[in-house]
């Protein structure tokens, strides 16, 4: 089996799915930011530097041999989904990408590969503008009549992370098809991150600039005092709510909303979302369980499931979160990918 990658950003579902045997060929993405790290650290697959909307389906023909009809072909589609998201309170910067499901199915509209396997945001399904049921009734006029899809839980499936998302396989051939069983085992922090784990304490604002990474944000005096007041494992703003220098006036009266600003994570719970905003202490719960900083680099890359020899060649912290947290969880990409190979050889 062998796939193209489109919308591969870092690399998480390419790396995923080779883990589970599948080649991946190709992976397409716009970032140049992605280009170095994906290359670096899936050696033999092709990045294609390129706009969706201006791709050709004649470059794939030409550059890259890939066939029309191709029954050992699968098509990997995780378009942005910023614009679909519960969390974007302004869309107006993610409207170009709302669409881009559409430009992929007329990839998939061209070449028919066997499979297709999508992700995206659980709120692509409710959205009033959602292009997903112009996609299903497209790939279904090509063809794909067997299609399973479902809101998956990825702690289910080995990742770390309270992580929902939309999830659909879907193939043109006489077989059926399965998600990948889900785990009895829920995975959490301590399981993945800590000084039992490899990550030695460090304070705010590290530095590392060793190929692991293990680099956090610097915080202001006044943010160093509120996480020493707040509580280990899973302590909120609420802790110093009531220190009139340390509490923001934004908060004040609104004890119901954003909660998990400035909150540490629980060591036996699953974290999070890892969102690309992950480093930063007052974007969510990002707070370390009881060292007084936000989260790493390195320790964001691994609750993604991502392993710690990959490499983030980026020139900024920034990026590198920005490819780490629009990743998909290179564990769920391994089991969705052995769950395809099972149905197809089962």
């Amino acid at each position: 089996m062998k796939a193209i990658d489109f919308f591969c950003g870092g690399g998480g579902m390419t790396y995923g799915l080779r883990m589970a045997g599948i080649d991946v060929i190709a992976g397409i993405d716009i970032d140049h930011d992605a280009k170095d790290t994906y290359e670096f650290n899936n050696p033999g697959t092709i990045f294609i530097e390129s706009d969706i909307e201006k791709l050709s389906f004649d470059y794939l023909e030409k550059k890259i041999n890939v066939k029309k009809n191709d029954d050992e072909m699968i098509f990997v589609g995780c378009s942005p989904c910023q614009f679909y998201s519960i969390i974007n309170t302004d869309r107006k910067k993610s409207i170009k990408t709302k669409d881009l499901l559409s430009r992929f199915a007329q990839f998939v509209e061209y070449f028919k590969p066997a499979y297709i396997l999508v992700e995206n945001v659980p709120g692509i399904l409710s959205n009033k503008v959602s292009v997903l049921p112009s996609f299903l009734e497209k790939i279904n006029n090509c063809g794909y009549k067997k299609i399973v899809s479902a809101v998956v839980d990825m702690s289910k499936y080995g990742v770390p992370q309270s992580r929902k998302r939309f999830s659909l396989i879907a193939t043109r051939l006489d077989i059926n098809l399965t998600f990948p069983a889900e785990s009895n085992e829920i995975p959490v922090v301590a399981d993945f991150i800590g000084e039992k784990n490899g990550f030695p304490r460090i304070p705010a604002g590290n530095r590392d600039n060793s190929p692991f990474n293990h680099s956090c944000a610097g915080l202001s005096p006044v943010c160093l005092r509120r996480l020493e007041k707040t509580h280990s494992d899973g302590g909120t703003r609420f802790d110093w709510a009531n220190i009139p220098e340390l509490q923001l006036k934004c908060f004040e009266g609104k004890d119901n909303c954003f909660r998990d600003t400035f909150a540490r994570m629980w060591w036996n719970k699953p974290a999070p979302t890892i969102t690309t905003k992950f480093y930063s202490i007052s974007n969510g719960r990002f707070a370390h369980p009881e060292e007084n900083r936000g989260l790493s680099i390195r320790e964001g890359a691994t609750l993604q499931t991502f392993p710690k020899t990959y490499e983030f060649r980026t020139s900024s912290m920034g990026k590198a979160a920005k490819l780490i947290g629009n990743a998909v969880p290179c564990e769920f990409a391994r089991r969705v990918g052995l769950s395809l190979l099972g149905n197809i050889n089962g």
